[in-house]
């Protein structure tokens, strides 16, 4: 069972980029966008998911420009990377 979190593609990016990501089993997924408050600003991924590799787009254009963290949280692995959003 594998896990990875890709960067996101293209990095920084306005307004749209992508992110892909594996997961190795089925469970519950979350895949959620973070300020350098740790507030959440975006939930693009919060569902039971079975094993696999998904791609999600993520739309920036509602938030300024920035440095973001996504996150990758399942019951086994986390992992978080960052977002430049450039308006």
């Amino acid at each position: 069972s594998s896990y990875s979190l890709s960067d996101a593609f293209p990095n920084p990016f306005n307004p749209i980029t992508t992110i892909q990501y594996e997961i190795g089993e089925f469970g519950f997924v979350s895949l959620k966008v973070y300020d350098l408050l740790g507030s959440e600003v975006a939930a693009l991924v919060n569902d039971v998911k079975p094993a696999g590799i998904y791609e999600v787009n993520f739309n920036a254009s509602e938030l300024p420009s920035g440095t973001y963290f996504y996150t990758l949280v399942t019951e086994s692995y986390t992992e978080t990377k960052k977002l430049v959003v450039l308006k």
